[in-house]
């Protein structure tokens, strides 16, 4: 069943796009003219709005400053013959929806969100860069919106999505420190959720591997210390013994839409993908042994950054350079998502969406006003 909406648009009357260098991004410093708004009063989702993206007024009270409801996703979208399109916009939508049940807060209906979505990109389709490996960042999130002190849930909240053109994310290959003192997530915490504090938890370690040296900390689990869960904000991968493995997510990984589409490309290529549980130890025995090939990291921002070199206590793993030869696996990927998403590759599994007739835009000429 197609649901439609009723979105007010109010379109900036001054765009701020010329002011862009769309040669010199960086990345997540740039945003578009407008934003999608929505509110929800304890019942349902209201005021649905497209409005000009401006500042706007929180209380001190505000809970999701106090105790951390608070959500979002991320993806993009690029130009297919001057087209803006998105890549699997559904299963962000399903993601979000899980984050928002473990944080105790309202699912966004999966046809709103990608209506909004749509109409937003549309709306904003000059800001997306035509530049290969650039392309416009999709930020949707959601937080309490009650004014009040004391540890309680939330009965209203507010669901925005901005945008903003990006480039690459990591322009170069990282190296990675394996942290052994601090944890991203426990089984039975919010590891699988989207959630603002699990990246805040994540910043003092992070702060700490490039005070020393190194670009990002590769996560170990909560328990033993010793199996691999991520990179940073990314899934992994590895190449060892001819087969391609990544972390099981078992609770305490986030489920990655780039994750998911690289193991579905890879099988379709015919590589033996193992979903498991991996250890530091056996990546490092594979090392010594000659066996390991690749590490790679995935996600929605970067598609692959390539892994230099791995650090575990005394114990330095420098993998091989980073080029199509030597890294035939992870370099495929990532051209063929960018090329997909770019239309010069076949859509074989239909992960593409356009932003076109997206819904209902209901355009009033009231005057620009904070959301």
């Amino acid at each position: 069943m197609k649901h439609q909406y009723s979105i007010n648009v109010n379109p900036t009357a001054s765009s701020r796009i010329g002011d862009v260098d769309f040669t010199n991004i960086p990345f997540g410093k740039v945003i578009s003219d407008h934003m999608f708004v929505a509110d929800y009063n304890g019942k349902e989702w209201t005021d649905l709005r497209i409005v000009p993206f401006a500042d706007m007024e929180i209380s001190p009270a505000n809970l999701a400053l106090h105790y951390g409801q608070s959500i979002f996703e991320g993806m993009k979208a690029t130009k297919i013959n001057g087209e803006p399109f998105l890549f699997r916009p559904e299963m962000h939508a399903r993601r979000l929806n899980v984050s928002a049940q473990r944080m105790c807060m309202p699912e966004v209906p999966e046809s709103l969100f990608l209506t909004a979505i749509k109409m937003l990109v549309e709306l904003d389709k000059d800001w997306v860069p035509d530049e290969e490996g650039h392309s416009l960042y999709i930020r949707p999130f959601m937080f309490a919106t009650d004014e009040l002190f004391g540890v309680q849930v939330s009965k209203t909240y507010r669901f925005i999505i901005f945008t903003g053109p990006v480039g690459p994310y990591y322009p170069k290959p990282v190296r990675l420190w394996v942290e052994e003192v601090y944890t991203r997530a426990a089984g039975g915490g919010v590891g699988e959720a989207k959630c603002a504090g699990n990246y805040g938890a994540s910043l003092l370690p992070a702060k700490r591997a490039k005070e020393a040296g190194y670009d990002q900390v590769m996560w170990m689990d909560a328990v033993e210390k010793k199996y691999v869960q991520e990179v940073g904000t990314m899934n992994l991968f590895f190449v060892m013994d001819n087969r391609v493995i990544t972390p099981a997510t078992t609770g305490t990984i986030l489920r990655g839409v780039t994750r998911d589409s690289f193991i579905t490309l890879l099988k379709d290529w015919g590589y033996i993908v193992e979903d498991r549980l991996i250890s530091i130890a056996e990546i490092t025995d594979a090392y010594w042994r000659g066996a390991l090939q690749e590490c790679f990291g995935a996600g929605t921002a970067a598609v692959v950054s390539h892994v230099s070199d791995i650090t575990w206590r005394d114990r330095k793993l420098d993998l091989p350079p980073i080029d199509a030869e030597h890294r035939p696996v992870g370099t495929r990927l990532k051209t063929h998502i960018n090329r997909l998403r770019m239309g010069l590759e076949h859509d074989e599994f239909h992960w593409l969406r356009s932003c076109a007739n997206s819904g209902v835009m209901e355009l009033v000429s009231a005057p620009e006003e904070v959301a």
